[in-house]
């Protein structure tokens, strides 16, 4: 049967073309104008690291005086650790993994002659920054936690980083200069480009390139390196080098916690210590302050989309339902008009449901041409937002999930559309259309 009303429905498609073209068209509109919104909305709020991130979690404590300010306008200094909070965290070892770390920026001075200097963006971490993220080598390995004491002037090169530089023979063992200061290349990892960049400090990108360097912590703080993340300060203080000032925020920390025990037992183990620097006169506010949040909770508590990605979707939504409302109208008219054929088909013995099955098989097909229509739109919408400045424009690209989504939007919508006209037609009184034949 169902091939009957398939054929069916495509001699009632073709019988009037124009309005099928029309309908096709707007649901096409509708579904691509969404679509486009869904796709940016998917790539800003996805999981960057799917099978790890609910093991992730990013602590934070509040150092700040009763007096301090915020400004509504500019980062929060507690959403980063001062040098000696991520130093207390990392000696307490009560994590699976735990890393500090900062973005940086500095001047790669190939040896190459054929290559001329260039800025780069990398990260100082310290060891467990690459097992605790899943971030893969190609050649070689990471410092240790004893490189990381004796501050060790070695590096990790990204992929591209590594090619560019050194060529296809790689650069383990080989040296390079990073601003004014050579560092040995023991390690090169595949190009990590988790998006977004949940790692990064709020001052910024969210999404951006990857990482193509890596560098001790504690080397790039004994030898000043530049970093390009936010640096809050407060107060006085007498400390020669700003950088490991307890009054300045300026690091990002991760711990990795395997169950829900080792989670309720790290936040309490943040509780205790800002208690203890309560007591001894260094914090001033309630230890209660302290937070620990999950990867994705911490996503959401940076509120990564932007208000006009979001006012943006919901017109696209209402554009959709404006194109339902018209594609509602246009079927009942049609299915109205075809009350005859349908009195004849029930007085032949076919019921109700039959009727409603052939004319919502209809309804479908409508809706799988409008989802083809609609997805060469969405991506003529995507090719658009990739032309825009924004820091997540390039990413906007469909995946798997993205496409299928645009067919079943499409024919959910058409189904949608066409249940009251198709209820409508179903209910007409066989008798009374028949004495009009």
């Amino acid at each position: 049967m169902f091939g009957y009303y398939l054929d069916l429905a495509l001699r009632s498609l073709k019988r009037n073309k124009v309005l099928t073209a029309l309908m096709v068209l707007a649901i096409g509109l509708g579904i691509g104008a969404s679509m486009t919104m869904i796709t940016v909305l998917h790539v800003m709020t996805n999981d960057p690291l799917p099978g790890r991130s609910a093991t992730l979690f990013t602590p934070h404590l509040d150092p700040l005086p009763l007096d301090y300010k915020h400004r509504s306008d500019g980062p929060d200094p507690t959403d980063n650790l001062t040098w000696p909070d991520a130093m207390a965290l990392l000696e307490a070892h009560l994590a699976t993994r735990q890393a500090a770390m900062a973005g940086g920026s500095l001047l790669v001075r190939p040896a190459r002659a054929d290559v001329r200097p260039f800025r780069v963006d990398g990260r100082y971490a310290t060891a467990d920054i690459f097992a605790m993220f899943g971030i893969s080598f190609e050649h070689g390995q990471g410092w240790s936690a004893a490189d990381d004491a004796s501050r060790t002037h070695v590096v990790v090169l990204g992929e591209t980083l590594d090619r560019k530089l050194f060529g296809n023979s790689g650069g383990i063992g080989q040296v390079v200069r990073l601003g004014e200061h050579d560092f040995r290349v023991i390690g090169v990892t595949a190009d990590w480009q988790p998006q977004p960049m949940f790692h990064a400090d709020l001052s910024a990108q969210s999404f951006g390139d990857a990482d193509q360097f890596f560098l001790p912590l504690t080397a790039a703080v004994d030898l000043k390196l530049p970093t390009n993340g936010n640096q809050s300060g407060w107060g006085k203080d007498d400390a020669a080098d700003s950088m490991t000032s307890a009054n300045m925020s300026w690091l990002q920390f991760w711990v990795q916690l395997q169950s829900p025990g080792q989670v309720q037992a790290y936040r309490q183990f943040l509780l205790d210590y800002s208690a203890q620097q309560k007591a001894l006169g260094r914090f001033q506010r309630p230890p209660t302050e302290a937070k620990l949040y999950s990867l994705m909770g911490w996503l959401a508590h940076r509120n990564l989309v932007p208000t006009d990605v979001r006012l943006q979707l919901w017109l696209a939504l209402g554009f959709l339902f404006v194109c339902i409302v018209n594609i509602m109208a246009l079927l009942l008219a049609k299915f109205l008009r075809r009350s005859g054929e349908i009195s004849v088909r029930r007085a032949l013995g076919a019921r109700r449901r039959d009727i409603f099955l052939q004319l919502g098989i209809e309804s479908a097909m409508v809706g799988v041409a409008g989802g083809l229509s609609g997805l060469l739109i969405a991506q003529l919408g995507l090719w658009s937002v990739r032309h825009r400045p924004d820091d997540y424009a390039q990413l906007a690209q469909m995946d798997t999930s993205m496409l299928l989504g645009t067919f079943a939007l499409a024919v959910a919508a058409s189904l949608l559309a066409g249940l009251l006209p198709t209820w409508r037609a179903c209910r007409v009184p066989p008798a009374l259309q028949l004495k009009a034949l």
